[in-house]
């Protein structure tokens, strides 16, 4: 029903409204007339409008220096099964690169000479193997997989590397050294946390993105975070329901603890003593019967000693 016949009908009901009822209808609407209205949110600032500085300065001839983001490197000697790069060996990568760099042409992101030793003999000592897990997510968006390696290198710095197949074999588009706090991956960026060397209390926080324009992953945005201190873990609580006896006097609540002077408590249902007669002696408790020690072979040799002389009784 359309709205221009809903409102004759409307019309129609309010002449069956007697004019009492119809005059206590009218009230609150009336009430409500400025409900839905404008009102002003106060001053707001003036908008002002960027300034640039130095105008007059003169343009850019040099190259500025290159830090290496958008290098690529070619991996030699590696091919990509049919699979993709989930069948390529992460160890045999990184040997690769390391028999391609042998007169240390990685650059900064090179691996010293002591972790290169100890990825060489990844096959006989793989619990002191610097390659960590790999993992595999799609960074450019074509609908295949990218490797992401990560080798643990000198002064506590991991070297992190995203590879690409194409052409049957993989090239290196991202390779970068850090002390990092933690790696993650947010959509298609890889999003890496370093500590800071000159700032306590900071953090660098780099996001890394596919350039389809430089075929390359570049640091796309960079950023210093305040963090905030990790407070220490609280202590652990005595497990609920315990017996007061099974939890230590520093965990105790003061009505858990006799007080000097007290008398001593009484079973349930006891007779209450009469005045002037003294409490009856109070029994000395059974000794316990200490554990007896044991080894593989039976009771520890100072056991059955100690058994010997008690069983014999007084000489």
């Amino acid at each position: 029903m359309t709205p221009h016949r809903r409102r004759p009908a409307v019309r129609r009901a309010a002449r069956l409204v007697p004019p009492v009822a119809a005059a206590a209808l009218l009230l609150p609407l009336a009430a409500c007339g400025d409900a839905g209205e404008l009102r002003g949110a106060g001053a707001t600032p003036i908008a002002v409008g960027p300034v640039r500085l130095w105008p007059d300065l003169p343009p850019v001839t040099a190259p500025p220096l290159d830090y290496g983001e958008s290098d690529t490197r070619r991996v030699p000697g590696v091919r990509v099964p049919e699979g993709g790069v989930r069948d390529v060996d992460p160890v045999a990568v990184v040997r690769a690169e390391l028999a391609a760099d042998a007169e240390g042409q990685g650059g900064a992101d090179g691996v010293d000479e002591r972790t290169a030793r100890a990825v060489r003999r990844c096959g006989t000592a793989p619990e002191a193997c610097p390659v960590l897990r790999p993992y595999y997510r799609d960074l450019t968006g074509d609908g295949r997989e990218e490797l992401i390696l990560a080798v643990r290198v000198a002064d506590q710095q991991v070297a992190v590397r995203c590879y690409l197949a194409e052409g049957g074999g993989l090239t290196r588009v991202m390779s970068t050294v850090e002390q990092l706090v933690s790696v993650e991956l947010a959509g298609r960026d890889l999003i890496l946390r370093a500590v800071s060397a000159g700032i306590p209390g900071y953090e660098y926080r780099t996001a890394w993105s596919w350039d389809a324009r430089q075929g390359t992953m570049l640091p796309a945005r960079d950023e210093i975070v305040r963090v905030k201190p990790t407070p220490p873990p609280p202590a652990p609580l005595p497990p609920a329901g315990a017996p007061a006896a099974d939890r230590t006097a520093a965990d105790r609540t003061p009505a858990d603890r006799p007080s000097v002077g007290d008398p001593p408590a009484r079973e349930p249902g006891a007779e209450p003593e009469a005045a002037g007669t003294a409490p009856a002696p109070e029994r000395e408790p059974e000794r316990e019967r200490e554990p007896e020690a044991r080894t593989a072979y039976g009771p520890a040799p100072q056991a059955r000693t100690a058994a010997r002389a008690a069983a014999a009784g007084p000489r």
